[in-house]
């Protein structure tokens, strides 16, 4: 499995497991669980999972598939805006470690950008890692001028990574962000690598690549996102079959006529484009 290494030095998989929408009863826990056992065992050892996921449910479904393994997984939470405060966020990411059954965070994100002054929440963020909650922290869905205004707080080396949505349908984060991100070192995190609702699956130009490589589109778009050395893919997925679909991606190299066919139905940016949220 490729690695992404992170400011501080420590690497992570290439390819981790999101958890949005799990504990909310899509599917069975033992489904839910089994998935993302079955992701470990495959080397996708970083479990991605945030407070807002099923009002905390998520995280509670983490806990049992981490049980008994929990320091062969790196453990990614985030925190919701209105929680940012220096002593929101301490409540928040104690009740995440709670709900994890675990006594620290290996990173803890920002969701996103809310009312609480940067400045304020890195100041929480600083606390609950000298407290040895969290080992290090991060921010979620920010753009350039964001991380431009983190810069003017706080040491950006002490800003792990940026996760922000990034897949061949959006990927307005190529003209700016990511080489912005990559020449400090922080990594981006790319969520729903495979996209929303399926749409980004049905794309002639991944079934052609996948066709071509004894693949699936979504094994296509997954290798597609971790060709960067500094992107971080955290696909979801609800079975262990799944799960091993998407592990599998990270041995699947695409060539220069497959990117360009990519690119040709999935045009990279040529200027500056707002930052694609979900």
């Amino acid at each position: 499995m490729k690695r992404i290494t992170l400011p501080d030095g420590e690497s992570v998989p290439a390819l981790g497991q999101g958890t949005w929408m799990m504990g909310e009863g899509r599917r069975s826990r033992g489904e839910e669980v089994a998935a993302l056992q079955a992701g470990i065992e495959r080397g996708m050892t970083l479990i991605d999972t945030a407070e807002m996921y099923g009002d905390g449910a998520a995280e509670e479904v983490v806990a049992e598939a981490v049980a008994g393994r929990r320091d062969a997984v790196f453990l990614v939470s985030k925190v919701l805006p209105g929680n940012a405060s220096r002593a929101g966020v301490r409540r928040a990411c104690e009740a995440s470690l709670r709900r994890l059954r675990t006594d620290r965070m290996d990173l803890y994100l920002l969701h996103w950008r809310g009312r609480v002054p940067l400045a304020e929440t890195v100041e929480g963020f600083e606390a609950l890692r000298e407290a040895g909650m969290i080992r290090r922290w991060g921010v979620s869905n920010f753009d350039l001028e964001d991380l431009k205004e983190l810069e003017g707080v706080a040491d950006l080396r002490s800003c792990a990574a940026n996760q922000v949505l990034y897949n061949p349908e959006h990927r307005g984060i190529e003209f700016d962000l990511i080489p912005w991100q990559a020449a400090r070192g922080m990594p981006v995190m790319a969520y729903s690598p495979v996209g929303q609702g399926g749409t980004l699956l049905r794309s002639r130009a991944l079934a052609a690549v996948a066709a071509r490589h004894g693949a699936t589109p979504a094994q296509v778009a997954l290798a597609w996102a971790i060709r960067h050395e500094g992107v971080i893919a955290i696909p979801k997925a609800g079975t262990a079959a799944h799960a091993e679909e998407n592990a599998a991606a990270a041995g699947l190299g695409l060539t220069p006529d497959d990117l360009a066919e990519i690119d040709a139905a999935h045009p990279p940016p040529r200027r500056k484009q707002p930052l694609a949220m979900l």
